[in-house]
């Protein structure tokens, strides 16, 4: 007689084989510079900056509940401290030091922003924002409004630049997925999850609220702050008010949002889907904005879990998962495991898991 069990894993062979197509895209995209026009190119390196800007708005506000509409500002002071740098050093190192000192400036933001909740935090990080950009346009050097040129880059011939920034683009994007991907699956993304569901309730049973919401907005930081360098790299002109315009945040929430919200598969999805409007209809100038708004509205009422919300929810597919996937299985003895359909889980815990599929599968006997 067999009686029935439960298995609990990170992975199925999907999200496995999934994971093993995505290597070996990223493999095969490395040498993209080599075959590949400069148009090409060009766009491709847009793309993984767009796929960094969303990961990172989604780690924030999708994971970590920190809804932020001032995400400009490391954008913007990324692409300024690489500009003061170039000064001292040559363009590359200074990009990506440059990244990484805007980034560092979040940590002593983060003791007074992560000390207001909800729209608090939003309008505190517009604030910061705001403030960033006053601060860098009252620098001599950087002529106001006008801006600057990273004339450092001139050293480069034109194909050398676009390959470097096209390889440093998809270095970012890996590195920084990666170590979102490892931090959410570790035991500090299920604080962060439960910090987003209830802070007061993770509070009361041990997580370290304030040092998980810091962690999660410096990461954010970093990602934003190494885009904005990487972003001047390829534009190589530097003026305030598009570094630290509003745009940026416009952007990630709609790629987010249309892409999934607290889905790690949904920013990457946002991201291209949001490329490739851009590509299409970018020329019709301000009635691209409004459709890039409604449609970002219509998915907030209508759609609340985006387009691979919906994916998951009708298939039952999660490529990359980043909870406990939960599997019913029949024991009898040495027998193998039945093919009873999996159940996975993501910011549930495991009992619940394991109640809910023992309950379903006694539901099943007695029929």
């Amino acid at each position: 007689m067999t009686q029935p069990g439960i298995r609990v894993t990170h992975w199925t062979q999907a999200s496995s084989r999934s994971v093993g197509f995505v290597v070996a895209l990223l493999v095969a995209l490395i040498f993209v510079p080599l075959v590949a026009g400069a148009n090409t190119v060009d766009r491709l390196t847009t793309l993984y900056l767009y796929v960094i800007l969303a990961a990172m708005w989604n780690a924030l506000a999708g994971y970590g509940g920190l809804v932020s509409v001032g995400q400009q500002a490391f954008v913007g002071l990324g692409a300024y401290a690489a500009i003061k740098l170039a000064a001292y050093m040559s363009a590359y190192p200074a990009l990506i030091i440059g990244g990484l000192l805007a980034g560092a400036v979040s940590l002593p933001i983060s003791s007074i922003v992560l000390r207001l909740r909800g729209g608090e935090f939003a309008v505190g990080m517009w604030v910061v924002a705001a403030i960033a950009h006053l601060l860098v346009i009252l620098d001599p050097t950087i002529n106001g409004e006008t801006g600057t040129s990273l004339l450092a880059l001139s050293a480069f011939a034109a194909e050398t630049r676009r390959a470097v920034n096209y390889w440093l683009s998809q270095g970012a994007m890996v590195v920084f997925l990666g170590l979102l991907f490892v931090l959410l699956r570790s035991r500090i993304g299920a604080a962060v999850q439960a910090i987003r569901d209830d802070e007061d309730a993770a509070a009361s049973v041990g997580v370290r609220v304030l040092a998980i919401k810091r962690l999660i907005f410096v990461l954010a930081a970093f990602g934003c702050a190494i885009a904005g360098a990487l972003w001047l790299a390829t534009a190589i002109t530097f003026q305030p008010r598009t570094y630290f315009g509003l745009q940026w945040t416009a952007y990630m929430i709609f790629m987010v949002i249309v892409g999934g919200l607290g889905r790690f598969e949904g920013p990457i999805l946002g991201a291209t889907l949001f490329f490739l409007v851009e590509e299409i209809f970018g020329a019709a100038g301000v009635w691209y904005l409004i459709v890039l708004g409604t449609t970002a509205i219509l998915f907030a009422l209508f759609a609340p879990r985006g387009i691979w919300g919906v994916i998951e929810d009708r298939y039952g597919l999660r490529l990359l998962p980043l909870g406990y996937v939960v599997s019913a299985i029949d024991i009898e003895g040495a027998s193998p495991p039945s093919r009873t359909p999996v159940r996975e889980t993501e910011g549930e815990t495991i009992s619940s898991a394991i109640k809910a599929s023992a309950q379903t599968q006694l539901a099943g006997s007695e029929k």
